[in-house]
């Protein structure tokens, strides 16, 4: 595993990072002998099918954040020679450091001159990952959110522009919105991918967060320089909960998911 403190630049190679640190308490009781990100889907571990697809997508350098079995998720990279690509560990076992956090952490992996994407270990999907990038790096907005119409608990507002403008916690009715003169019926609702693309500028800004934080609080706080990416003919399954599992165990093989031909 690389110990180094800062991903090298090696001609400007993209970098990625995985949430891999959950607890998966949506999983239980398989959660309770194995990480999240070891558990199986098709007969692979969620986190081979990221990584394989990531490199597919010329992905070469990959930061993991860790926590809850850290240890059996470092001794399955390394017993699989990191799957051909240079691997980081951002450890998180003394405390779990939440999305935006995370990020921060790992600042020493991710700064650089590119934009790095982030990648929930849980999520599979049809996204064409090479997409989401370069409209990131053509826009150049601080993040690039993947969003979709899919039916969740919370919901992203976006105004004409793409622009983000607000947040909703429909179980809640928590409602925050970022822009006053913009009303809600004249935004689009869409619920968060748990892929997104971020521009190293961000950790310019993280000087005044703590170090546990959302990502998506941070976000809404600098709303104007947060776009959606909205690809047509989404299809994504959040594996971190036992009835979405199953489902991608019987769509697997049907599952059109873009460059991950390996």
């Amino acid at each position: 595993m690389n110990n180094k403190n800062q991903i090298s630049d090696k001609n400007e190679s993209k970098k990625a990072m995985i949430f891999a640190a959950g607890l998966g308490t949506r999983l239980k009781p398989l959660t309770d002998k194995l990480p999240k990100a070891l558990i199986p889907v098709a007969g692979k571990p969620m986190i081979e099918h990221l990584i394989k697809k990531l490199k597919t997508a010329g992905f070469t350098q990959i930061v993991i954040n860790v926590h809850h079995f850290a240890d059996m998720i470092i001794d399955f990279l390394n017993s699989n020679n990191n799957f051909g690509v240079d691997i980081y560990i951002s450890n998180e076992q003394n405390q779990l450091l939440n999305t935006g956090g995370g990020i921060k952490h790992a600042a020493r992996f991710l700064q650089g001159n590119m934009p790095f994407l982030v990648h929930n270990v849980d999520i599979i999907s049809n996204v064409d990952l090479n997409d989401i990038y370069e409209k990131h790096c053509l826009r150049k907005p601080l993040a690039t959110l993947l969003v979709g119409n899919r039916t969740t608990s919370r919901y992203l507002f976006f105004d004409k522009n793409q622009r983000l403008c607000g947040w909703q916690n429909i179980a809640t009715n928590e409602l925050k919105w970022t822009d006053s003169q913009i009303l809600q019926n004249e935004c689009d609702k869409y619920a968060f991918g748990g892929i997104h693309v971020i521009s190293p500028e961000i950790f310019n800004y993280f000087d005044n967060w703590n170090d546990k934080f959302s990502i998506i609080d941070f976000y809404l706080s600098q709303a104007q320089k947060i776009c959606a990416y909205v690809p047509q003919n989404l299809r994504l399954i959040d594996i971190g909960k036992h009835e979405s599992l199953m489902q991608a165990e019987n769509e697997f093989d049907n599952f059109d998911i873009s460059n991950n031909n390996y």
